[in-house]
């Protein structure tokens, strides 16, 4: 769950820092105080697109800060981090985003920089903002198929993730087959290419680890006279008369009749003559290198040319010598196959027709459990809508069969409802209110909130628009979802305030002409004199202030009895 949210330079805001704890946090305050501004500075901290605009006016960059806890060791966001190479600490994880006046933004996890899309992942498993007009996964009929898998995710998964496999690989697949079934002049220009390039990489002859070798042999020649020279500077010095050798020898033969005499001359004798046979092997070492060493400029020329084919293979068929093997063998094959097409054309649509078998059985078996799903979503769905008084509403999850396989198998889903009676169940994006959508995915996040891995909701006035028994309908379903995740609220409902575990007001002052937004965590008293302004607007009585007061106090008990009931 979010714990602290840290916001400098933003927009209208200076400073400030922000505590949530469990449950429902509401924020309140005058439109225009700044309210959906925090919303955005937690937006931007799940990944959302930045602008210079947000930062304030004057200052060099905006900092935006995060801290979240997770206390659920399974939680899929540790196995996310560890993906990405981070960290955490006790399962604490920190978001940050700077953004600079001129746009740049600079995103990092626990003090590690990342790049955006790293930020996006870990905030969108982090945190879930659902606006008032951002209800685009009902809009969008495509993406009601994820909604349905989501639901039955226990149920799907595994063999959804079986059939990702095998429909990437028959994607491939396809791709291939497509690259090869070319006119005959295309094939006719392949084959002399690829024929050009075998014969060329099969005369080149290329070898593992050879360049390093004959780089070492192209510096040991070039350096030849420098070698020789200092090679028999060495010898002389160990060898020639009255050189090393023969004075270690004396020194060793001198030790050796004293050590009879005295026993502590004993360890540096064998020193001195284990020094002397070193250095003795050394020189014939040295000697029969010296035998053996010629210069041959041909040799020389012969490795410049071999190191110089070297590095045309490389400009031409990949960086190191092993991916242009593997090109060689890759070209080999397209060959053998093209040169044989219509056996190869044959053999590949006997395979594809395996492969689109395959995922026939298992598509299949993908549609019976949505479908069986699907009866339980629509049940719990219409229970919902009761509750946030659509009686009459009837929701029905549509399937129909495409006539070919995409990323979720052969079925392409759809939310039909109807709101009113007599009337046939149609596709919900075309008839459904913006009030109407709101609820149904107010509905939604009720029954996934219990096994939504994301840790913090977010609502930003997802309530506009509604009064009377469907605020507080909407009010007790905010606050159901918040037992399970925690939830942030926007809101101009009091029904909603009300519900709230924390109450944070949203104040906007000037001073020395320039504007700032404040935000106070609000007593029980002075909480009464909010839920009585959202009330009754700006002119606060003892009649509304007794309403607000009493509209606390049932709302207490209800949230008692909602959790008692978990």
């Amino acid at each position: 769950m979010l714990r602290e949210l840290s916001i400098r330079n933003f927009a209208i805001i200076d400073e400030l820092t922000i505590n949530f704890s469990d449950g429902l946090t509401v924020l309140t305050g005058e439109t225009g105080a700044g309210k959906s501004i925090i919303i955005d500075a937690v937006n931007l901290l799940a990944g959302g697109r930045a602008s210079y605009e947000f930062v304030r006016h004057g200052a060099k960059k905006a900092e935006l800060t995060g801290l979240f806890n997770i206390t659920n060791e399974n939680h899929p966001i540790f196995e996310k981090l560890i993906d990405a190479g981070l960290e955490s600490e006790e399962g604490t994880i920190i978001l940050r985003r700077d953004i600079s006046d001129n746009g740049k933004s600079v995103c990092r996890i626990n003090g590690k920089l990342v790049p955006l899309s790293i930020l996006r992942e870990i905030g969108g498993t982090l945190i879930d903002i659902h606006g008032q007009h951002e209800s685009q996964e009902l809009m969008d009929e495509k993406q009601h198929i994820n909604l349905l898998d989501y639901f039955a995710s226990h149920d799907i998964n595994k063999i959804k993730e079986k059939y990702v496999e095998k429909y990437e690989a028959y994607r491939q697949f396809k791709r291939e087959i497509q690259s090869l079934n070319l006119d005959e002049q295309r094939i006719a220009q392949r084959i002399d290419l690829y024929q050009f390039q075998i014969k060329e990489l099969e005369d080149a002859n290329l070898k593992i680890n050879e360049e390093e070798a004959l780089l070492e042999e192209r510096r040991r020649l070039l350096n030849f006279h420098k070698i020789f020279e200092r090679a028999n500077v060495a010898y002389e010095a160990i060898s020639g008369e009255q050189k090393g050798l023969d004075y270690v020898g004396d020194a060793m033969t001198a030790l050796t009749d004293i050590v009879s005499l005295d026993e502590q001359f004993q360890e540096s004798q064998d020193a001195v003559s284990n020094a002397f046979y070193a250095l003795q092997d050394a020189a014939y070492q040295v000697k029969n290198i010296l035998d053996e060493l010629e210069f041959d400029p041909e040799r020389l020329n012969e490795v410049e040319q071999r190191l110089a084919q070297y590095q045309t293979m490389k400009r031409k068929y990949g960086s190191t010598v092993e991916e242009i093997l593997i090109y060689f063998e890759k070209i080999k094959e397209e060959l053998f196959q093209l040169q044989n097409h219509d056996e190869a054309i044959q053999n590949n649509e006997k395979k594809l027709q395996e492969m689109e078998s395959e995922l026939e059985s298992i598509a299949v078996k993908l549609s019976d459990i949505r479908k069986r799903c699907a009866i339980k979503l629509s049940d719990a769905i219409m229970e919902q809508l009761r509750d946030l008084h659509m009686e009459k509403a009837k929701f029905i999850v549509n399937f129909e069969n495409l006539h070919s396989f995409d990323a979720n198998g052969k079925d392409y889903v759809s939310f039909y409802i109807s709101t009113n009676v007599g009337e046939p169940p149609k596709s919900l994006p075309k008839i459904a209110s913006g009030g109407e959508l709101s609820r149904i995915m107010l509905a939604l996040k009720t029954i996934f909130s219990s096994s939504n891995g994301v840790t913090s909701i977010i609502f930003d006035e997802v309530d506009t628009g509604v009064s009377g028994r469907v605020a507080q309908a909407i009010a007790e379903k905010i606050a159901a979802i918040s037992i399970h995740s925690q939830v942030l609220c926007i809101s101009h409902l009091p029904q909603v305030a009300a519900m709230a575990d924390q109450h944070y007001l949203i104040r906007k002052h000037v001073d020395q002409n320039r504007t700032y937004t404040s935000v106070s965590n609000i007593d029980v008293e002075n909480r009464i004199q909010e839920v009585s302004r959202m009330m009754s607007g700006a002119e606060i009585t003892e009649l509304t202030l007794q309403h607000a007061s009493e509209l606390l106090d049932l709302a207490s008990i209800r949230k008692q009895e909602m959790k008692s009931m978990v």
